[in-house]
């Protein structure tokens, strides 16, 4: 977990009342628990489709994202001020339905950025995804604003994301701020058929000396970053004043870029005995369609993003987290 940020007014911030909506998902718990640290417990109000996995996750509200009179009782009694939107159902599941990833993705956002704009919300958070590319946009090095025609109904929901987050700022004035994730490595308790799984799946696996069928190919490259530095990047351009943030749409973001077999070389050099098996399936086809590399110098640039973490520090931290 990372340590908290630095706090420039502390008296404002405990003033400040954060919902997070899909803090049981992956990147959602983790990033709840770095909320709480800076802003206090009771301050981060929790949400989810599904009850909190543990009775210390708290405060906890279950809530449909797409149920719009709740999330508005429950801005009103937690006297919320930032939004957090996590929601989302992801690419994999959402290729087994593609209208209702359309549907809860997007009726789950307008319901955040109504309600923040009725209710003058400080901020919503809103994280876009590389998905939004697709395989006519430059693959290596891409740019911050280029060719965005995804291949999958969640990257159409985020791409649509973006472009409603700049209209929001530039009709209403909301602060709404994003960070494009590329494939995002920790040590997650629960997997959910994602593209991007098999980087984490891979550290926990050979953790645990057993061998690992990826589904993607070895020469697959593309754009990753540790869980720390995805948090702190989240924190990081939330706690950006507003004249720095030029970009209105989402931030390319990036820890370093790799394949699986370099990230299976990697794994190697402490567990020798690692053995990937590779056999490709549907997912295949949606990382063929995303960068390599991405550009992200104007996060750089405008508030200051920085990662901590390079494939090697990554190793370490992943193999050293899971305790045999």
């Amino acid at each position: 977990m990372v340590s908290a940020k630095k706090i420039n007014d502390k008296k404002t911030m405990l003033k400040d009342k954060i919902l997070v909506l899909g803090a049981n998902g992956k990147i959602g718990r983790y990033l709840c628990l770095t909320l709480r640290e800076v802003y206090g417990q009771s301050n981060v109000i929790a949400t989810d489709i599904s009850p909190a996995h543990d009775s210390n996750f708290m405060p906890f509200e279950i809530l449909d994202s797409t149920d719009a009179i709740k999330l508005e009782y429950i801005v009103q009694r937690y006297k919320i001020t930032h939004i957090y939107n996590l929601s989302a159902i992801l690419s994999t599941k959402g290729e087994i339905n593609p209208l209702e990833t359309w549907r809860v993705n997007m009726s789950c956002f307008f319901n955040v950025l109504e309600i923040a704009r009725c209710f003058k919300l400080k901020q919503v958070f809103f994280p876009s995804s590389i998905s939004v590319f697709g395989s006519n946009t430059p693959r290596n090095n891409t740019p911050q604003d280029t060719i965005r025609t995804p291949e999958t109904a969640y990257g159409m929901s985020k791409v649509a994301g973006e472009n409603w987050s700049s209209y929001y700022f530039k009709r209403y004035g909301l602060d709404v701020r994003s960070i494009r994730y590329p494939c995002v490595i920790g040590n997650f308790e629960k997997f959910n058929d994602g593209v991007t799984d098999f980087a984490s799946e891979m550290f926990l696996k050979a953790s645990v000396d057993a061998a690992y069928t990826c589904y993607i190919s070895p020469t697959t490259r593309l754009p990753m970053v540790y869980l720390d530095d995805v948090i702190n990047a989240s924190l990081r351009i939330m706690d950006a004043p507003i004249e720095k943030i030029s970009v209105r749409s989402s931030y390319n973001i990036s820890g370093f870029s790799a394949t699986p077999d370099e990230l299976c070389a990697e794994i190697k050099k402490t567990h020798p005995n690692f053995k990937v098996i590779y056999k490709t399936d549907l997912r295949q086809y949606v990382a063929d369609s995303w960068p390599e590399t991405v550009d992200d110098s104007q996060a750089k640039k405008d508030w200051g993003w920085k990662s901590q973490f390079n494939i090697e520090k990554t190793s370490e931290k992943m193999l050293g987290l899971v305790v045999r």
